[in-house]
C-alpha cells in the first residue's frame, strides 16, 4: 500500500489525482498548516528530515518531491501517462515535468513571500516594508510572471495539453502552478483557463479532492 503524506492546499495534492488517474491503492494521511506561519506542521520531518510535502511511502521507501514521486508512480504503473520514448511528446514530458518546479514555480513563491513581508513585519518598520516589497513586486515578480503566462498561452495554443494531444502527467505536475496563478488573480488568459476548466473537470480530480479534503485551488 501507498501512503501520501498530504498536507493542505500543497502540490500533494497532484500526487492524489495522480494516483487516481493512474488507479493505484492509497492511503492519505492528511497535516494541517501551522495557522499563523501557513508552515508544515513538524510532524513531516517524522517522514522525511525536510519536513515538506509530498512525500510518499511506498515498497519500504520515502520519495520526497513531485517530480521524482511521479516518475516512481508512472514507472510503478507500467509507463501509464507517459508518452513513449523517442517521440517529440516525451521530449516536451521531459522538459515540463521539470519546468513545473524549477521554473514555474520561483516567482510565483517570491509573489507570495513579498505579499506577507509587511503585514508580518514591526508597525514603524510597515510601511517601508511594504514599499520595497511593492517595488520587487512590480519591478521583477510580476512581470517574470507575465512572461511565464505568455508562454503558457503559446503551448496551449498549438495543442490541448502540455506535451501534445494526450493527456499526461506533466499536465498534473504543470496544474499547481497554473491553479495557483489563476486563483491569486494574476490574469490567467484564455487558455489557460480553459485547460483549467478541463482538468477540474476530469474523475480522478474530482475523487482526489473528495480523498485530499479542501482544496483553495480547485
Amino acid at each position: 500500500m501507498i501512503t501520501v503524506h498530504h498536507l493542505e492546499n500543497s502540490r500533494s495534492q497532484r500526487v492524489l489525482w495522480l494516483l487516481e488517474e493512474l488507479g493505484l491503492d492509497y492511503k492519505v494521511k492528511r497535516y494541517a498548516r501551522d495557522p499563523a506561519t501557513m508552515l508544515a506542521p513538524r510532524e513531516l520531518r517524522a517522514v522525511h528530515p525536510l519536513g515538506k510535502s509530498p512525500v510518499i511511502e511506498a515498497e519500504g521507501r520515502v520519495v520526497a518531491e513531485t517530480g521524482a514521486i511521479v516518475a516512481f508512480l508512472t514507472a510503478r504503473a507500467s509507463g501509464a501517462l507517459t508518452p513513449a520514448p523517442g517521440t517529440p511528446e516525451r521530449d516536451r514530458y521531459t522538459y515540463f515535468l521539470h519546468y513545473a518546479e524549477g521554473s514555474a514555480m520561483p516567482p510565483l513563491l517570491l509573489k507570495l513571500v513579498f505579499s506577507r513581508l509587511a503585514p508580518g513585519s514591526p508597525t514603524l518598520l510597515r510601511p517601508l516594508v511594504r514599499a520595497i516589497a511593492a517595488r520587487v513586486t512590480g519591478g521583477f515578480v510580476d512581470p517574470e510572471l507575465r512572461r511565464h503566462a505568455a508562454y503558457w498561452e503559446s503551448e496551449l495554443a498549438e495543442r490541448p495539453y502540455f506535451c501534445g494531444e494526450a493527456f499526461t502527467a506533466a499536465d498534473i505536475m504543470m496544474s499547481f502552478p497554473l491553479e495557483a496563478f489563476a486563483a491569486r488573480g494574476t490574469g490567467a488568459g484564455p487558455r489557460v483557463t480553459d485547460w483549467l476548466a478541463r482538468i477540474h473537470a476530469r474523475p480522478a480530480y474530482r475523487r482526489a479532492l473528495e480523498r485530499g479534503g479542501p482544496y483553495a485551488y480547485a
